[in-house]
């Protein structure tokens, strides 16, 4: 995983105890899918769900994690598989590589040193790969619970822009994705100060809400919503 700051006990919590938002993680790991190569690494891979999605149609997949009882996981849940690397990875580092893409879900927000950060990115591709992020979007949305699992920002589609431009990123695809999301986001966890969770009122938003948001998004671009989804590629 990156250098990040937080609760890393929280965080490994909040992993499993949104479990049952299983159409929410399909939307987001299809969104990351066509952009991700034969060889793409995963900063931050937690306990390696997108990952197991993504396997089916990769020729190998390099799954990084910065924490030690999830980089643990991640050993356990991949040992044995030839198609997967297991490796403890820091950002930033001064390290080359050749990968096809390097993906990033709901990590940036957490690295102060986003632009090295994005950098080190960059130098682990082969030319014309792609940098793949989603990360929260509006500062306005930064909640007590945000700051608890070590979020030091949310971003805009134009500050992302920014940070991939310095960085020597070339910005393709940058856009928001679930504008129902935010605003149950700004409810639940900026006003009410509440955790997310699993329980019966994640598994009816993700059973019947998420599915008709993902389709009403098809080939739109929202003004707004709970994530800024990018891509951006090594010139």
């Amino acid at each position: 995983m990156a250098k990040v700051g937080g609760d890393t006990v929280l965080q490994s919590e909040v992993l499993e105890d949104l479990s049952d938002a299983v159409n929410y993680q399909r939307w987001l790991a299809d969104l990351v899918r066509p952009h991700l190569g034969d060889e793409p690494l995963e900063i931050g891979s937690g306990i390696g769900d997108y990952a197991a999605l993504w396997l089916p149609g990769v020729k190998h997949i390099t799954v990084t994690e910065g924490d030690e009882q999830r980089l643990k996981a991640l050993h356990e849940r991949f040992t044995g598989d030839s198609r997967v690397t297991v490796r403890e990875l820091l950002l930033p580092v001064t390290v080359h590589g050749s990968h096809s893409a390097i993906v990033a879900l709901n990590v940036w927000e957490h690295i102060d040193e986003q632009v090295e950060a994005l950098r080190s990115a960059r130098d682990l591709l082969r030319p014309g790969g792609a940098v793949v992020l989603i990360v929260p979007a509006f500062e306005f949305a930064m909640s007590k619970f945000d700051r608890e699992i070590g979020h030091v920002r949310r971003y805009t589609t134009a500050s992302m822009r920014s940070a991939l431009t310095e960085a020597g990123l070339e910005p393709g695809e940058v856009r928001y994705v679930n504008p129902v999301g935010l605003m149950s986001w700004f409810v639940m966890c900026k006003l009410l100060r509440q955790r997310p969770k699993n329980g019966p009122l994640l598994r009816i938003y993700d059973r019947f809400v998420v599915p008709a948001l993902r389709k009403a998004e098809q080939g739109r671009k929202p003004p707004f919503g709970q994530s800024v989804f990018a891509v951006a590629y090594k010139r």
